[in-house]
């Protein structure tokens, strides 16, 4: 079962995919998939309401596809949680998870345009394991309390420029990495208890070329470790989107050009499905 978003720019309705590929309309379920339809048990509600034949079959043909969350409270990012990833930054593994912030506004659909700001000299790509939390996480003391607060997960582009994020404009993280339309989400959220986020296989391209190719095994720190350690420094609420860090193969390492307008990136998680997105300008 996959939960979507479709339609134009704010005014997205909320869907469901069965496994055999059909698309049935969820809005006698929710008004949309947020927070509080997540918080009051929305993807059991909604898997029940799917396997008693309750939802009508939707024609989406044509319509775009969204993020599949609406209107996160907050996007918490982890960095260097790939052990190459870190290498190639000039940089070793953390001992404690690096957290930083992008603002909710950032994030767009899995195909929607991606704008190059302006000034930008080092606009670069992050493929992503997304977690979206469906139940409070506040002091989670083990793992498994720790995944008991996951809805599900997406795939996720921590769009970033580099020259924003370092030492060149100041060196704040956040500088680089909250840009209009910098975290493409989807094309799905697929429910906590489909997936083994420990063991993904996450690749990227440009314009056709590859660029990374990783599995999220190769994690520093787990999606567990990840959601308990964040829990006890702050409070995440049903909604919320933790990107959980990206593996080697980004401009950063020197190996690859920087993107430009009119460059295409595309990404693609084992599982949760593929998003292409197109460069212009700001």
């Amino acid at each position: 079962m996959e939960l979507l978003r479709l339609g134009a720019v704010g005014e997205e309705r909320p869907y469901v995919r069965a496994a055999d590929g059909t698309v049935h309309d969820l809005s006698s379920i929710t008004a949309d998939i947020d927070g509080a339809f997540l918080a009051a048990d929305g993807v059991a509600r909604a898997r029940a309401a799917l396997e008693a034949g309750d939802l009508p079959v939707a024609d989406v043909e044509g319509l775009r596809i969204g993020a599949p969350i609406a209107r996160p409270g907050a996007v918490v990012c982890i960095g260097m949680n790939y052990a190459a990833h870190a290498a190639e930054s000039g940089s070793e593994p953390p001992e404690q998870p690096i957290v930083f912030f992008k603002h909710p506004n950032t994030v767009v659909g899995p195909d929607d345009e991606v704008l190059v700001p302006r000034g930008s000299t080092k606009t670069d790509w992050e493929v992503e394991l997304a977690v979206v939390i469906g139940k409070q996480a506040r002091y989670v003391e083990t793992d498994e309390e720790a995944l008991a607060c996951i809805a599900g997960y997406a795939v996720s582009n921590d769009v970033s420029e580099r020259a924003f994020q370092l030492d060149e404009s100041g060196g704040q993280w956040s500088k680089g990495k909250c840009c209009e339309t910098f975290n493409p989400l989807g094309p799905a959220l697929v429910p906590a208890d489909e997936v083994d986020p420990d063991n993904l296989d996450l690749k990227s391209w440009v314009n056709g070329e590859a660029r990374q190719d990783s599995n999220t095994r190769d994690m520093v720190f787990s999606v567990a470790a990840l959601i308990r350690d964040l829990s006890q420094y702050m409070v995440l609420s049903p909604g919320d989107i933790v990107n959980t860090g990206t593996p080697e193969g980004v401009a950063l390492s020197g190996r690859f050009p920087y993107l430009a307008p009119g460059d295409t990136m595309e990404l693609e998680i084992q599982g949760l499905g593929r998003q292409r997105q197109t460069l212009g300008k700001a």
